[in-house]
């Protein structure tokens, strides 16, 4: 059978290619072929002849582009990633099409990615960085604030929310959780408070967004809640640029209410992240808006790139293909088949406003 990969980066084909060599049968006849185009109703002919596409969080998985991969032949959707709001999943399981993704890589990577954000915006060593190689040694400008004894606010606790409640506390800071589901360990080994979203913004010197982009968490910064925020309180998110609106964030920057963003994510990233635009023109005017604000500090989704997470990733996307072709029950399956779909699984329970 045929694994179509799209939005396929030379990382992808090194670790997919490493974690097939290692988990499957050698005798399966798996065939992996890499398309760099993201997949999209445009590049579904790209999968004729697959049996199963591999995709990541760009790739638009709508209920047309379901039905041009069904009517293809594909009969499985993995994603080599946590999320999967680009997925309609009802359709995938009025279709038969097995979805499963891979929920559990490395925490650790994405929260210490947090934690550096935070640090960068909040010290400014981007800043002082590229001052001292032109020979400006002033500190004017790049005063921070000691994280001991902040508060600190999580918005979502599962895996990598408290990871880095984990970090943060070794920090010194006071932490404040909002989330449906509460976690054990976040109150109990790090001594973390449960409170209302309204008092989480109010008291935190620093957010940090560590929930899955669903219907009810879409947008959840936005106007009204910026305006709840403590002045001057600065905002991290790693996890899905659809949290934040973007007109709102640009106003609360202008307005000065609030004192920092640091972003790994954005709303409007599928256009522009995982390839280079230096030499083009980037049409985005809200982007380049907030590249111009000095204490935004943006990248480009990299907060789950280490070889860690990269490697847990592949061997968690083939092993749930080898649960697909041997029919088993797969564990971290979103739709197993047409009459059953897990949607209630997530790694951080979804978030209700």
């Amino acid at each position: 059978m045929q694994l179509a990969v799209f939005s396929a980066k030379p990382y992808d084909k090194k670790y997919l290619t490493s974690a097939r060599a290692t988990e499957l049968d050698s005798s399966a006849g798996i065939d992996i072929v890499y398309h760099e185009f993201p997949l999209s109703l445009d590049t579904v002919p790209l999968a004729a002849g697959a049996t199963a596409v591999c995709v990541f969080v760009n790739d638009d998985l709508n209920a047309r582009v379901l039905e041009s991969l069904h009517q293809a032949g594909v009969r499985a959707v993995l994603l080599r990633c946590a999320g999967y709001n680009n997925v309609d999943l009802e359709t995938a399981a009025r279709l038969g099409i097995f979805v499963a993704n891979v929920p559990a890589y490395s925490p650790e990577a994405v929260a210490e990615f947090a934690v550096a954000l935070l640090q960068t915006l909040n010290r400014g060593t981007h800043r002082a960085y590229n001052r001292v190689r032109e020979g400006n040694f002033n500190l004017d400008g790049l005063l921070g604030r000691t994280l001991y004894g902040k508060t600190v606010g999580v918005v979502g606790t599962g895996r990598i929310g408290v990871a880095f409640a984990r970090i943060m506390h070794g920090f010194g800071c006071r932490l404040l959780a909002y989330d449906v589901f509460e976690s054990d360990e976040f109150k109990e080994k790090y001594d973390g408070l449960y409170v209302g979203l309204d008092d989480l913004l109010q008291q935190s010197d620093f957010v940090s967004l560590h929930c899955p982009l669903t219907d009810h968490t879409r947008h959840m910064v936005n106007e009204t809640t910026l305006s709840r925020m403590k002045p001057g309180a600065m905002l991290v998110n790693t996890s899905r640029g659809g949290l934040i609106e973007t007109r709102a964030v640009i106003a609360a920057l202008k307005s000065r209410r609030l004192g920092g963003l640091a972003l790994d994510v954005y709303e409007g990233e599928g256009a522009v992240f995982y390839n280079d635009h230096s030499g083009h023109i980037i049409d985005d005017d809200e982007l380049m808006r907030l590249t111009t604000f000095h204490n935004v500090l943006l990248c480009g989704h990299q907060a789950f790139f280490t070889e860690e997470a990269l490697r847990e990733i592949a061997d968690g996307t083939i092993n749930n293909l080898s649960d697909f072709l041997h029919q088993r029950k797969c564990k971290y399956a979103l739709v197993q088949d047409q009459a059953s779909s897990s949607l209630a699984r997530r790694d951080s329970v979804p978030i209700r406003i």
